[in-house]
């Protein structure tokens, strides 16, 4: 199928849930991986993928951590836990830990730029070497963000 410009790996949460949207919405072709049963509602996955047929992109999920980032651009994750969930934590470790980008997984898209919406839990989700490396945007995403919250501040006051 040729590559993807980003996969999302693990928990389908409210990152997942935002990725999915915005890529039925802008014609982004966007892969989700993560352990069946944490896959994202699947209302939000069919809304996602009525968008991207209207706009030419395409929602797939798979559990292959692999597969999904095999020749993609850009790889995003998000912690395996978030709030409201520490009970959790400690099986969501075992249940995510194949889905952990670490070197190994980032040397199947040797070009693909490493995304986080922060904090991360290094050594669950990302690993250091990751997060760290020349390759990883999340600084930059964070920054971006500032700019993004302040533009909807003044939206939302005006």
């Amino acid at each position: 199928m040729g590559s993807w410009p980003g996969p999302y790996l693990g928990d389908g949460n409210n990152v997942a849930v935002s990725l999915i949207h915005a890529a039925g919405l802008t014609g982004a072709r966007l892969t989700l991986a993560g352990p069946s049963g944490y896959e994202p509602p699947a209302r939000h996955v069919e809304i996602g993928r009525r968008l991207a047929s209207a706009s030419g992109g395409e929602i797939r999920l798979t559990n292959d951590p692999q597969e999904a980032v095999r020749g993609a651009e850009v790889v995003y994750t998000d912690v395996w836990a978030s709030m409201g969930q520490e009970a959790e934590a400690g099986r969501r470790r075992e249940v995510f830990s194949a889905y952990q980008v670490n070197a190994r997984l980032m040397s199947l898209a040797p070009g693909a730029y490493f995304m986080h919406c922060l904090p991360a839990h290094r050594g669950e989700e990302v690993t250091d070497e990751v997060a760290d490396s020349p390759r990883s945007v999340i600084f930059q995403q964070a920054e971006n963000r500032i700019h993004a919250q302040n533009a909807l501040m003044i939206l939302l006051m005006a």
